[in-house]
């Protein structure tokens, strides 16, 4: 995908590369609206009393009406908005090599937002790291203008998901696994290899979000919270790019005549339990974000704090 528009930037000169209509992005549905709803419950659990008050005061003032104003449902917000604004469609993944790793690269060089330039404003041609860095800034800056500074709330929520989808971190000239057309017992027919990794495996985890949130808490170790919440959004979509070369693509079988995969049940199964780890660490790490960026403005009355590492009961 980014070959072709380096090569389109070469022929049409940078003013074309500046319009949003010339990047083929995949279809950027990163787990789909179930994990994603799944991450923004996670991220719920673990969000300190203060910060759960404030995020939720600030999304029952989104009158857009794409979403219902729940965290999980405003999780799911972001795919929403991008059908009306394509300029934002880049900002959901980071389409890292498998061949080389060059993450800078995938973020089109990490364009400077300037200042005094909103960060729903900024270039079109962006990645998901660069675009969770601006956001929360923004977030963490109480003089933010409200309305810039509740879609920035809305942007993270569902795009600290979408890094850790593996093939929203990570490409093998297939337009992110877009290209991969697979098959398996218990996927759905017509398939191709990033939509079943955004909704199939996640679905093997079961029917009801909050059920399969409920269940993933659960497991959740407080080593684990303190490791996943460790380093940079970068780092974590590094994490996500090894895993898409070691299960998405490394696992993957020889393709039949025609180019399909056959997706054994050892490898359905891998990438179940691959996707409830990446929706797990999602959600502490969305949780960190948000706990980090408000957790200095908590309410005066919000005289009781609970340790971000700490288990809601």
């Amino acid at each position: 995908m980014k070959l072709t528009f380096r090569l389109a930037c070469k022929l049409l000169g940078s003013v074309a590369c500046a319009a949003p209509f010339i990047v083929a992005t995949p279809n950027a549905m990163a787990w789909g609206d179930e994990g994603h709803m799944i991450v923004g419950l996670i991220a719920d659990h673990y969000l300190t009393p203060g910060v759960r008050d404030q995020v939720n005061t600030m999304l029952a003032g989104d009158n857009s009406g794409l979403t219902n104003t729940d965290i999980a449902s405003e999780a799911t917000w972001a795919d929403k908005y991008r059908n009306a604004h394509r300029e934002t469609a880049s900002w959901h993944f980071v389409d890292t090599e498998i061949r080389d790793g060059d993450i800078d690269a995938a973020c089109f060089g990490h364009p400077t937002l300037p200042a005094g330039t909103p960060a729903s404003a900024g270039a079109a041609q962006d990645c998901v790291v660069d675009k969770v860095d601006q956001f929360s800034k923004e977030l963490q800056d109480a003089n933010t203008d409200p309305a810039e500074r509740l879609m920035a709330l809305q942007f993270l929520l569902h795009f600290v998901g979408d890094m850790h989808q593996p093939l929203h971190s990570s490409d093998d000239n297939d337009r992110g696994g877009n290209n991969d057309k697979v098959s398996g017992t218990g996927l759905p027919k017509s398939a191709n290899l990033h939509g079943d990794w955004d909704t199939a495996f996640v679905q093997k985890l079961g029917t009801s979000q909050d059920q399969v949130a409920s269940n993933l808490i659960a497991k959740i170790t407080d080593a684990q919270i303190a490791e996943w919440q460790q380093q940079t959004p970068r780092d974590w979509s590094l994490q996500a790019f090894e895993l898409a070369k070691s299960d998405v693509y490394g696992k993957l079988p020889a393709p039949d005549s025609t180019g399909k995969y056959h997706l054994s049940a050892s490898y359905i199964s891998n990438a179940s339990k691959v996707a409830a780890l990446q929706l797990s660490r999602a959600g502490v790490r969305l949780a960190k974000i948000l706990n980090d960026a408000l957790g200095g403005n908590a309410p005066a009355d919000s005289s009781i704090f609970v340790s971000p590492f700490a288990k809601r009961k």
